[in-house]
């Protein structure tokens, strides 16, 4: 073969590979297995820009390795089908979201395979295939019909719960949920109930139940969203207005595992800041409940009492005598129910009218502020009067009640002391409505600047802890809160219930059907309960989700069917376990293929999934572990986050102000030599001239910013709106070192005629160049900014265009001689022809420039022993540690020095490919069946041995300095003494040589280093 040409060698492997099902995974082997997943993928309309194959690279070679090392691999792909951006298409297009999706799965499949990936395509998984969802929906139907003993510390199948029932009622069970949803009842009075009766009461303690919830509901996007999918109050997918609201969800109960979610993160190797991500997200708190009970004043002034108490969760019961107002969150019911009473309690009066109608405007506007964007929000201080009031339990003093975004009603009781003295947000809160401060500890300092939340010193104007410290003062309190019956220690999380439905078509059908009103779970042996052909995939008229479109729809053809559909996170919370056992028909995951495969070993992907799917999947297999169902204590026991391949885009600039255009800018006026100035600046100076209504662009070069914003040409009472020179992002395909193709870039203007393009010496218009008098060029210029790699920033690089000109082995070695996997890096296609070009060069040790394989069998010379050596070594240090750029750099080293040796031996040669297969699998297997072995045997040859004596030494070169100045270079065999050193030094003519014959005072030996003679 004359010369390497990956594109005659990669397509041949892959076609081999997939053939023969090289990497298929056995559910068994005497081997010890390894599992390494990717993130599987959304297979979006895009296909895959070469930022995505970074974390599947890195698995690649992990899992090459693995085998290498004699382990059982399973390393397996599938794709994550349902989603909202094929649903959108199906919306504007009328087809079928699985058209969409197999199209685009087919795309991905292409371009994964065109890299040279080692999966076992035989377990492809598709969260959108009936055969795969029968499952995540029989999963749903075990948390729907299971609750929570929190004595046994797991979750229970219902039957253990209707046990209790039938022996002894409700009394004494304790269950994760909301205490307040569930009803009292005796044994004698369950087993009155109806069915129905049943059920409703059942229904407050399983894990998967509904409920009214106050969710992010997405008019645009016609669903509800979950918090992470909303960012300053809008869709992250689409960018549409998110308002807030209730409706009645399906919920997973999460929080029952919020404890042992956070206890699991001590076993798991992942990365610090995720594991602390999870931990914020769950949030625990160690602290105590104390109840507020209520009064409403009446018109002529005094306090009446209410039959409700506010109970507030603190973290801080010490500073309960710095309280000087409550804080309700505004989504919570009684919010509005107490303005409301307080008005009514003083007669309506001008007033308290207006109180409570500015009550009602403020929970208006709050309520659809997404809790992101509230809890973030910490300069924006708001909030409204309730009217009504609250009786500090030990100072009997009444605070008012307010209401505020920055209360959350799904965290702790949605209630919180305000305490200004020591919370910053409360004290801005205080500040802006002149509310009192009182200073509670003698430690604290600066109150009329800040708060100040130390525990230091004695407490102050506090009752029956003044003087005491804050340990004593804590416990004194919660001893007064039992005695006095007003509080009790508590623990609280910060995280909620996981909303579980979305109002939209393509997803999980949720398997739950209506009889008389209560919901009931679709038999199992019906499922899987499959999505219905609909006519329209948007809302119905009246409001309802796609589903409702449905006709014949129907349970048993007479129950109505739940209208949502599951999230998007449900499919991905256990695929890993179908990987184990893909085709089983029986079981979601075979119990000997589980108990093999156990869990993820190696599991890559992206930090932004810390908070959703990462923790949803640890939560589902804690539940599935309850139920005995799985082996494993978690579902992913190593996790590496993937840096960014970030994009360089090009920029330009569009003047976004025609008002401002000069006379000067008249094509039908202007000539090449008439044109003095070009003069944007003020309509006061120049009369005015307005493009044509057909022209509504005007766009800058970007080294003629000058020319719009020129200090000669501004004035203090004459300047221009800088915000009027927009940047816009534009094809890179389009620009070739920073300058822009004018003719391709205006053919895909949309709507736009007409357009000016301004540069440094003039501007072009319907292709015509009009020159300014004063010079300058007529070139068009962009600028560059690294920036995510995007579709709609135009600077997207696809893998194939450059596989076909560089190879899949280049690319995947490029991208991971970038930088260490984790950090983010720019692209620089450039970069491409120097891993090319060692690829080149390690072809070259196998072929002379002849192009004839030319490996002999010669003895190898330990110069040549010692560099394979080194790159055993090197490889197997940095593959474990994933140090996968430190590799590629390491193997370029290893070839220059074995081309310098003129090398071509097998015994170095043949190691030297294994070394290589994991990162350019396709040139390894070439080069490994001519060197005489079986087709595609690479992937089961065993890792080289490293023999630490070949990189032994058998002299060592020592620098020789006088007085600390190197003066020689002298080589003395490596196991050669101090002594042995000293006295051959001594024995030379370097003193008299370098130090005018001065003798030697002293010879100081470093080993295996250096000699200093002081003279």
């Amino acid at each position: 073969m004359p010369g390497y040409h990956p594109q005659d060698i990669e397509q041949k492997w892959q076609d081999f590979w997939k053939d023969q099902q090289t990497f298929k995974a056995e559910n068994g082997s005497e081997k010890p297995k390894y599992y390494v997943l990717d993130m599987f993928p959304y297979p979006s309309g895009a296909g895959l820009h070469v930022g995505h194959p970074l974390g599947y690279i890195a698995s690649d070679i992990v899992a090459r390795y693995k085998r290498l090392r004699g382990f059982n691999v399973l390393h397996p792909m599938g794709f994550d089908s349902f989603g909202l951006p094929a649903e959108q298409y199906a919306i504007q297009t009328g087809q079928h979201p699985a058209v969409t999706t197999e199209q685009n799965i087919g795309t991905y499949i292409k371009q994964l395979s065109a890299l040279g990936f080692s999966y076992d395509w035989s377990r492809e998984v598709r969260t959108s295939d009936p055969a795969y969802y029968k499952w995540t929906q029989w999963i749903f139907l075990k948390l729907f019909n299971s609750w929570y003993n929190l004595e046994t510390d797991r979750a229970e199948p219902l039957k253990t719960l209707l046990d209790k029932f039938a022996a002894s009622g409700s009394a004494g069970i304790r269950a994760a949920g909301d205490a307040d949803e569930r009803h009292e009842f005796t044994a004698g009075q369950w087993q009155s109930f109806t069915e129905k009766q049943h059920l409703q009461a059942v229904h407050p303690y399983r894990l998967a139940y509904q409920q009214d919830t106050y969710v992010n509901w997405c008019p645009g996007l016609g669903t509800v969203l979950s918090n992470d999918e909303v960012k300053d109050g809008l869709s992250e997918r689409g960018g549409f207005p998110v308002e807030r609201r209730l409706m009645p969800q399906w919920n997973l109960r999460i929080t029952a595992y919020a404890d042992r979610l956070l206890r699991g993160l001590d076993s798991l190797d992942w990365p610090d800041a995720v594991k602390e991500m999870q931990r914020n997200w769950i949030g625990k708190s160690i602290g105590a409940s104390v109840r507020f009970p209520v009064y409403l004043r009446d018109a002529s002034g005094e306090m009446k009492p209410q039959p409700e108490e506010i109970e507030v969760f603190t973290t801080r019961v010490d500073t309960i005598f710095g309280t000087t107002f409550l804080v309700l969150a505004p989504e919570l019911d009684l919010t509005l129910a107490l303005g409301e009473r307080a008005a009514a309690q003083a007669d309506y009066s001008p007033e308290a009218s207006q109180v409570y109608s500015d009550l009602q405007a403020y929970v208006k506007a709050a309520v659809n502020r997404s809790e992101r964007e509230r809890q973030t929000d910490v300069k924006t201080v708001s909030g409204a009067a309730t009217g009504c009031y609250v009786q500090n339990p030990f100072t009997q003093e009444f605070l008012p009640v307010w209401t505020a975004d920055y209360v959350l009603a799904g965290y702790g009781t949605g209630a919180v002391m305000g305490v200004p003295s020591g919370d910053q947000r409360d004290w801005l809160f205080a500040t802006h409505f002149k509310l009192p401060i009182r200073q509670i500890l003698d430690g604290q300092q600066g109150l009329d600047l800040q708060a100040d939340p130390t525990k230091e010193g004695r407490y102050i104007n506090s009752g029956f802890i003044t003087g005491l410290t804050y340990d004593e003062a804590t416990e004194q309190l919660r001893l007064r809160l039992r005695a006095n019956r007003v509080g009790e220690p508590k623990i609280t999380y910060r995280i909620r219930d996981a909303i579980f439905g979305r109002q939209r078509y393509w997803g999980e059908p949720i398997p739950i059907y209506y009889k008389d009103g209560v919901a009931y779970g679709v038999a199992e042996a019906d499922l899987p309960l499959v999505l219905p052909e609909i006519d329209e995939y948007k809302p119905t008229e009246t409001g309802e989700p796609p589903l409702g479109r449905a006709t014949d729809w129907k349970y048993k053809g007479k129950y109505e069917y739940e209208l949502s559909t599951m999230p998007g996170w449900a499919g991905s919370s256990w695929y890993y376990l179908r990987y184990m056992d893909p085709h089983n028909a029986d079981r979601f995951v075979g119990e000997e293929a589980e108990a093999y495969w156990q869990n993820v070993d190696l599991y890559l992907g992206g930090a932004e999934h810390a908070t959703g799917h990462l923790l949803y999947s640890r939560f589902w297999h804690l539940f599935l572990k309850d139920l005995g169902l799985v082996t494993a204590n978690e579902p992913f026991q190593k996790l590496i986050n993937q840096g960014m391949i970030l994009g360089v885009s090009e920029k330009t600039y569009r003047w976004s102000d025609k008002s401002l255009l000069s006379k000067h800018m008249n094509p039908e006026t202007a000539n090449e030599n008439s044109i003095s100035r070009l003069t944007f600046l003020s309509n006061k100076r120049i009369e005015d001239y307005k493009l044509p209504a057909t022209s509504t662009s005007v766009f800058v070069s970007a080294d003629a910013k000058h020319l719009f914003f020129g200090p000669e040409e501004s004035t203090a009472d004459e300047s221009v709106n800088v915000g009027s020179l927009v940047a816009l992002n534009v094809d890179i395909s389009l620009v070739e070192s920073n300058v822009l193709s004018l003719s391709s870039y205006e053919s895909r203007l949309v709507d736009v005629e007409n357009a000016v393009f301004v540069c440094t010496g003039g501007f072009w218009q319907n292709g015509k160049f009009y020159k300014f008098s004063f010079g300058g060029s007529d070139v068009f210029k962009t600028f560059s900014e690294v920036e995510k790699m995007s579709k709609s920033k135009y600077n997207v690089v696809n893998p194939d265009t450059l596989i076909e000109r560089y190879g899949a082995d280049a690319l995947r070695m490029y991208e991971m001689f970038l930088g260490p996997l984790e950090q983010f890096k720019p692209w620089n296609t450039n970069g491409m022809s120097g891993v090319a070009g060692f690829l080149k060069k390690f072809w070259r040790l196998y072929h002379p420039q002849d192009g004839t394989f030319a490996v002999t069998d010669a003895a190898a010379e330990p110069a040549e022993l010692k560099t394979l050596h080194k790159a055993i070594r090197k490889v197997e240090e940095d593959i474990e540690r994933f140090s996968f750029n430190t590799t590629v750099s390491a193997l370029m080293i290893t070839v220059n020095e074995l081309t310098a040796l003129d090398c071509h031996k097998r015994a170095i040669l043949e190691p030297l490919v294994v070394l290589l297969s994991p990162y350019a699998p396709h040139l390894a297997e070439e080069l490994w069946q001519q060197l005489g072995h079986a087709p595609g045997s690479i992937s089961t040859a065993a890792y080289p041995e490293f023999r630490e004596e070949y990189l032994v030494e058998d002299v060592v070169n020592y620098p020789v300095a006088i007085n600390g100045k190197v003066r020689e270079q002298l080589q003395f065999p490596a196991a050669a003494t101090a002594a042995e050193i000293e006295a051959a030094v001594r024995a030379t003519d370097i003193l008299a040589r370098f130090a005018e014959g001065k003798p030697a005072k002293k010879v100081i030996v470093v080993p295996g280093r250096m000699v200093n003679i002081v003279v």
